[in-house]
């Protein structure tokens, strides 16, 4: 597996982080067990994947339990990257983000209660704000968590320019989460260039835009209403069959080389120039092996230059 320095920090993260969303059991449809979460994790080990990427607010805690359950003993061989901020007060109400320095502080010992570590070596801010609370003050709370040993280094999820530039004022932030794919390239526009600036680490999430860059829909499919699919606009309409229109390219390639095509997706995007990784997520051991097949192609300049064409040619 290769493996990149996450900048300022002595992690090396394997190019393919495994992300926990659809562990906790909650908004990925009715085909997740805990038996094929474990599955999963056994399959990333084994692939030489290092790392897995959770957070307070999947499955309400779920996501740490089952995850921390099927690593055992090999999680102090692993990096668990967290989250913390997000606050859900009970079924079927929204899930906020709350930055205050007495909820960051519960979440992060809630955190470290469910992994049961000591200390957190990434933990990453899940959402910016939606309370006013001074950024000061929640970044100042993280630098005492840090100080106090909880916590290692502190990355950012899904925060632009302004918020990045700010919050390194009051603690030093090492790494951006941000959505990143074929077919969301905001990130290109002006966060990644600023991340190479600063060096800063930039760790892709929906690398594979929630499965569509898979090639496993048809345009007739229909998610239950568990899955949060059956209610994103990009699964349906025009915007799906457009999306399905660059899928359709990138399979004739993929069967060409006789890899997935989520190998192609994921593999554009660890190609770009600043990123350190991509996390994917997966609810069964046979995705991280297609997911990981994308390092038999990393290399293969003449193959990348095609997908490019592909993928330029969907953006124009």
């Amino acid at each position: 597996m290769l493996t990149r320095r996450l900048p300022n920090t002595d992690l090396d993260l394997s190019v393919i982080g495994m992300g926990c969303w659809a562990m906790g059991g909650l908004w990925w449809g009715d085909d997740v067990t805990d038996a094929r979460s474990a599955a999963a994790v056994d399959k990333a080990l084994e692939s030489g994947i290092n790392w897995f990427d959770t957070a307070p607010l999947y499955g309400h805690g779920r996501a740490d339990e089952v995850l921390v359950k099927a690593l055992g003993a090999r999680k102090h061989d692993v990096l668990i990257a967290t989250k913390v901020g997000v606050r859900w007060d009970g079924e079927g109400q929204h899930a906020r983000s709350e930055l205050t320095r007495t909820w960051i502080r519960h979440d992060v010992e809630a955190s470290l209660t469910r992994l049961g570590l000591e200390r957190i070596d990434l933990l990453q801010v899940h959402w910016p704000c939606e309370l006013q609370t001074p950024l000061a003050e929640s970044m100042g709370e993280l630098a005492a968590l840090r100080d106090e040993g909880k916590i290692r280094h502190v990355g950012l999820c899904n925060y632009d320019v302004a918020g990045l530039t700010e919050a390194r004022r009051y603690v030093p932030i090492v790494s951006l989460q941000s959505p990143y794919s074929m077919l969301r390239r905001e990130l290109e526009r002006e966060l990644l260039p600023y991340c190479q600036r600063e060096h800063l680490g930039v760790l892709a999430y929906e690398p594979l835009c929630r499965g569509l860059l898979t090639g496993k829909f048809a345009a007739n499919k229909r998610f239950p209403e568990s899955d949060l699919r059956a209610r994103d606009d990009r699964f349906q309409g025009s915007r799906f069959l457009r999306a399905l229109t660059i899928v359709s390219r990138l399979e004739l390639i993929a069967k060409r080389k006789k890899v997935p095509i989520a190998a192609l997706a994921l593999g554009w995007a660890i190609r770009q120039p600043g990123m350190t990784a991509v996390i994917a997520g997966a609810k069964g051991p046979e995705q991280v092996a297609e997911h990981v097949r994308t390092l038999e192609i990393l290399d293969d300049e003449p193959l990348w230059q095609e997908v490019d064409r592909v993928v330029a040619a969907y953006r124009g």
